[in-house]
């Protein structure tokens, strides 16, 4: 059983900054790719940001040069670092991430979400 925890989310003003932590835990021989997706009220869900195993990342336009998105292979953990949050960055944040279980097995897997909200 492979287990992805979200965590880190809470209530910012404008311009402030929130770190999410991602932690993966189970049986599994490593993670390959891991993301952070977000689903605001009433829209769907879209991409934030990616990292491969070796660092490679990728960004939404929205978030590029506010966000930066990292992980410890170590520690089976993938973070997001987010800067001069907006309004409109307010949403619910999946972590997402692809196991290699075993042999040829690959499975993707969502965290449980966790509520970041921008307000004054």
């Amino acid at each position: 059983q492979v287990q992805l925890v979200g965590s880190g989310g809470g209530l910012v003003q404008p311009g402030g900054s929130l770190r999410l932590s991602c932690a993966a835990s189970g049986s599994f021989f490593r993670i390959n790719n891991m993301g952070w997706y977000r689903q605001a009220p009433g829209k769907q869900r879209e991409l934030v940001a990616t990292i491969s195993r070796v660092g490679n990342t990728d960004y939404a336009d929205s978030v590029k040069g506010r966000f930066t998105v990292s992980r410890d292979n170590a520690k089976n953990t993938a973070y997001l670092q987010m800067n001069s949050l907006k309004p409109e960055d307010t949403a619910v944040y999946y972590c997402n991430a692809d196991f290699w279980i075993t042999g040829d097995t690959i499975r993707n897997y969502w965290g449980q979400g966790t509520q970041v909200t921008v307000s004054s």
